[in-house]
């Protein structure tokens, strides 16, 4: 982390001005040229926009129009045929003329097939349709024979269009009407007229039956293939509306309506990227290499999510719907060509002043090694360093930055707490003494003196340095749980903890102040217990870890005490004496955790707790009540009561009435 500090300060030493000064041309450039392109875009945009909606609308309207004449002469046209056939019942030649006749006025009809109720069904074809397409006719008898279920359909009243393009693998439609008195007709009619009108230019129009079938379609292989696409959201839209011309912006997967064949402008960046491979082949006569990515895009047809403008209108026969719709980023092409050609500017202006601020930034190079010597003299730990600005531009800012670090780190220096010294820093921490109603901690390591000593029998001369080891790993997670609970670890007295609460920052009021205290200790307790858990018993090169809580809750004086050469943020008064002193109680006492009254009456409806017998101490008038701490109040796991509490941690028994606590501490006795 060091090595990375020293780095970056370097690196703002050196290029820092440079750097502002690229940011600044940099964002003149791109302001300047991408207003005047957002501008031109959104004026052009507008325009495209509208002229784009209205050609959709009129494009729709002429497919539309299209559509509905080629239906109603086929439908109109065939119901004169059976109408004359019905009527020429016994003039068989002349029925035969007629026919002819219609096949001839009427190329684009293949065949008719109409049922009259008590007569056997007749079907008519028109030989040349089938010879000059190279369509087999038998292939209508089949076509007829497998749609039953839409003649009958047609016998109960209903008109419907459907695609035989399938079973003829021609663009032939197939139209169903009922007849009188039950009957039914259909006529089988090329839809070519309708496949070279629907996709003229950029537009594509497309017509559907109300199942979602596609009819008629600029891409024969959707007809011939039988696409449906009545699961698509914007179908399901134009179906559930009225037959009123309507139009909308759709974005959605179009699935197969983009995947084949119909080209769809990816965006801006699709556009940079057309515009390159077109100009490497004119200019080197070849064409450009081809990412994978490309070519798997291209061969599979990858769908995407797209946006396409959707104008629509129904017809009056069998339920159709003229479709007319017209990519989205295609409109906006020409605004496409002109952000690139700003892009293009915007990189040349931007390397040219990039260019001409790296020289000049070198006419300032020379006042900076100054502030480079200054660096080193900081990384190597002097901090003391007088540092004069001689000018008001960004050195001198720099400069006086340099001067505050200093000032910063001597600050550190003097602190054995980060979180007070950046405080301190700050000014969040005033020079002298205030009145805080914060809680005291105090924690000792039990049989610390016997434990040393044990580490001396077994390591020898290394004995202090697995000491240190030991009581680190153990620090390590003490100090963890003060800091989690919004507490400042105050020193450290050999193996002894000094914390407080409420102090240098409060959670918001003492009560809160003391219960994150209360939980600090049974989040130790916590802590021992599983790291005692991996601890072997008896292990003197290792042994396992108990210990005592003192904390109480007052009034104490916080602020800053030491010398000018040392200092440290503490507190001092009689609540912290107190605290001292019932640590010192939780070995006669049997218990790893003591709160005085004070911190009881503030959360004790917090905790479960045990009243310890009341103790007299040296220097009060009126004996101090003090309980023992078990558990959170309503916590289902762990202890409930002290002797659960000594089970768990392997406190021995206490007989309360015949300790003799004078025999270890002799400032405090134990009362009723």
């Amino acid at each position: 982390m060091n090595a990375k500090k020293k780095q970056r300060t370097g690196e703002e030493i050196r290029f820092s001005i440079g750097a502002k000064l690229i940011i600044i041309i940099s964002f003149i450039v791109i302001i300047s040229l991408g207003s005047i392109t957002a501008l031109i875009s959104w004026l052009v945009q507008r325009n495209l926009r509208a002229s784009a909606e209205v050609s959709n609308l009129e494009m729709n309207h002429l497919s539309r129009m299209e559509a509905e004449t080629t239906l109603t002469n086929a439908h109109s046209s065939t119901r004169i045929l059976i109408q004359t056939i019905t009527a020429l019942e016994r003039q068989p030649d002349v029925i035969r003329e007629s026919t002819d006749f219609f096949f001839a006025e009427n190329p684009q009809i293949a065949a008719v097939f109409f049922i009259i109720p008590g007569k056997d069904e007749q079907i008519l074809t028109n030989s040349r349709f089938f010879s000059t397409r190279e369509i087999k006719e038998e292939l209508v008898v089949s076509y007829f024979n497998g749609q039953r279920e839409a003649l009958g359909r047609a016998v109960r009243g209903e008109t419907a269009l459907q695609n035989a393009a399938p079973h003829f693998a021609r663009l032939i439609l197939a139209l169903f009407f009922p007849w009188q008195n039950g009957g039914a007709g259909c006529v089988l009619f090329s839809s070519e007229n309708m496949y070279n009108n629907f996709g003229s230019g950029i537009n594509q129009s497309y017509m559907i039956n109300s199942g979602g079938d596609i009819l008629v379609h600029p891409d024969f292989s959707l007809v011939r293939n039988g696409t449906n696409i009545g699961n698509m959201n914007f179908v399901r839209q134009i179906l559930n509306v009225s037959g009123l011309p309507d139009q909308w912006l759709a974005e959605e997967d179009f699935g197969v309506l983009l995947a084949s064949g119909s080209s769809v402008n990816a965006g801006i960046f699709s556009d940079i990227l057309e515009s390159v491979k077109s100009q490497f082949q004119r200019l080197f006569g070849k064409k450009p290499e081809v990412s994978q990515d490309e070519e798997s895009f291209e061969n599979t047809g990858e769908r995407r999510i797209v946006r396409q403008y959707i104008a629509f209108q129904k017809l009056d026969i069998a339920g159709m719907i003229v479709i007319t719709s017209i990519e989205y980023d295609k409109i906006f092409e020409a605004i496409a060509a002109t952000i690139r050609h700003n892009i293009y500017l915007s990189i040349a202006v931007l390397s040219i002043s990039i260019i001409f601020i790296w020289f000049f930034s070198k006419t300032i190079s020379i006042p900076l090694k100054s502030l480079a010597q200054a660096a080193k003299q900081i990384e190597s730990g002097v901090f003391e360093i007088e540092l004069r600005s001689k000018s008001k531009d960004e050195i001198g800012v720099l400069t006086s930055s340099f001067h505050k670090m200093c000032s910063a780190l001597h600050i550190f220096g003097r602190f054995t707490n980060r979180e007070i010294a950046v405080k301190a820093m700050r000014g969040e921490i005033k020079p002298g003494g205030f009145p805080r109603h914060g809680t005291v901690f105090f924690s000792d390591i039990r049989e610390f003196t016997a434990k040393s000593e044990n580490f001396t029998k077994v390591f020898g001369n290394d004995a202090s340095d697995k000491i240190v080891q030991w009581l680190n790993e153990y620090f390590t997670q003490m100090i963890d749980c003060v800091e989690k609970t919004n507490g400042v670890v105050d020193k450290f007295i050999g193996d002894a903890v000094m914390a407080h609460w409420g102090t240098a920052y409060t959670a918001g009021s003492p009560r809160k102040d003391a219960f994150n205290c209360v939980k600090a200790a049974l989040m130790m307790r916590k802590e021992l217990y599983f790291m005692n858990k991996d601890r072997k018993a008896g292990d003197p090169a290792n042994p396992s870890i108990r210990i005592g809580c003192g904390i109480n809750t007052g009034i104490v004086t916080a602020g800053q005490l030491g010398s000018d050469m040392r200092m440290e943020y503490t507190v001092i008064g009689d609540p912290v004496n107190l605290a001292s002193r019932i640590e010192a109680l939780t070995k006669p006492l049997g218990a790893d955790i003591l709160i005085s009254e004070d911190t009881w009456t503030l959360v004790g409806d917090k905790f479960i707790t045990e009243e310890m017998p009341s103790v007299t101490v040296k220097g009060k008038e009126k004996p101090v009540r003090i309980f023992a701490v078990v558990n959170f109040m309503g916590e289902p796991k762990g202890p409930q009561t002290m002797e659960e509490v000594r089970d768990l941690l392997g406190i021995m028994p206490v007989d309360l009435e015949k300790v003799d606590v004078n025999a270890d501490e002799k400032k405090y006795k134990i009362g009723e």
